[in-house]
């Protein structure tokens, strides 16, 4: 049996930066994943600045034979009417492939890893989380994702009664003939929101890649809406006719829906594992970032691993993201009859889809960066 201080289960972007922050802190830590890096990993793939920035990236370092894509436009429509562009003049976000991005982030860590091993089974004994019965650790960390083994040891885990996002997507090369049929840009992102309000679907072109996809919280309806979605981008040209068929799909919490506890005594979640996704967007790169980096300074400081102790990172998440449930539609309990008709209008206006749709909802632009060890 080997030992370890803590042992991180999952080594996407929220398990390599928990590892490499932690780095040089005394603590021995364990990374493992299920899968080997580099991994396909289904995600639209965009990355603001403040992520690049809070992860101290070299812009230039990293776009040597990797995609980075900067984006300066976004083109944002209802599906049924036109869409509205917006230009912001200068580089907002940065189109990656999660393949190159999680391999890159996993790469700069130190830490000792088990990739390509399944997390089978979890239980405890003596004080100590015992891993496979190989691994043993006083202390777990959830960051694999929605479905994290570690999320179900803590309340009822993952299940039915969570509300899910679910989304499909295909993310693809293309040929030289595609690219040139494609009328979508690579600088500019393509969002479509859905008419009942329960979803957006995107295009989004980043050189010779192009990722499509759509997500919902209604998944009954999922693949109808993306099937949908997709004829009408062929039809306009906005995608190729000959769009491969091998979509996938994955799963999601957002933050104001998202009802797991984020401790318990010996074990904490992080990023998707705890349903930090950011509620209007879905995106989930910079919560997980963060979230790991706010849980390596109340790990480091830690006097144990007892709830009571880890509550000081629930803390820090609240106030870093608000509480649950304090900002919702549901709050304002405004009628589909009145809601539905006013988006569609606002949806028109470049004032709104510049200011509110992608500089507050998706970029995030008013809320300051984290900086790691704060």
């Amino acid at each position: 049996m080997e030992a370890y201080d803590l042992i991180i289960v999952g080594a996407g972007p929220a398990g390599s930066t928990l590892a490499k922050a932690l780095e040089g802190s005394g603590k021995r830590a364990l990374l493992i994943d299920k899968q080997t890096f580099p991994r396909d990993k289904t995600c639209a793939g965009w990355v603001t600045p403040s992520v690049m920035e809070t992860l101290k990236i070299d812009l230039t370092d990293y776009g040597n034979g990797r995609t980075l894509q900067p984006i300066r436009r976004f083109r944002i429509g209802m599906m049924g009417q036109a869409a509205v562009e917006n230009n912001h003049g200068s580089v907002v976000s940065y189109g990656i492939r999660r393949c190159e991005f999680d391999d890159f982030l996993l790469g700069r860590t130190n830490t000792p890893r088990q990739l390509g091993i399944p997390v089978k089974n979890i239980t405890r004994k003596d004080g100590n989380w015992l891993v496979n019965d190989t691994w043993s650790a006083p202390f777990l960390v959830g960051a694999g994702g929605h479905f994290c083994p570690v999320a179900r040891q803590i309340g009822d885990g993952p299940g039915g009664h969570e509300t899910i996002v679910a989304a499909k997507e295909v993310e693809f090369e293309m040929t030289h003939e595609q690219a040139r049929a494609c009328k979508a840009r690579g600088d500019t992102p393509e969002l479509w929101f859905c008419r009942d309000l329960k979803g957006y679907a995107w295009v989004f072109r980043k050189g010779n890649y192009l990722n499509v996809g759509l997500g919902r919280e209604d998944n009954q309806k999922l693949s109808t809406h993306l099937q949908d979605f997709v004829a009408t981008m062929k039809s306009t040209g906005r995608i190729p006719e000959d769009l491969p068929d091998r979509f996938k799909g994955h799963a999601y919490l957002l933050y104001d829906h998202a009802g797991r506890p984020l401790v318990d005594d010996g074990l904490l979640l992080i990023g998707d594992a705890a349903g930090l996704a950011y509620t209007k967007s879905g995106e989930g790169i910079r919560p997980a970032i963060e979230s790991a980096l706010l849980a390596a300074d109340v790990i480091r400081q830690a006097a144990d691993f007892s709830a009571t102790s880890l509550q000081v990172y629930g803390d820090a998440i609240a106030e870093r993201f608000g509480h649950r449930g304090s900002v919702t539609e549901e709050n304002f309990q405004i009628p589909d009859w009145i809601r539905m008709p006013l988006a569609s209008t606002l949806m028109r206006s470049h004032w709104f889809t510049r200011k509110v749709v992608t500089e507050k909802w998706f970029l995030h632009q008013e809320v300051p960066v984290l900086a790691a060890g704060t």
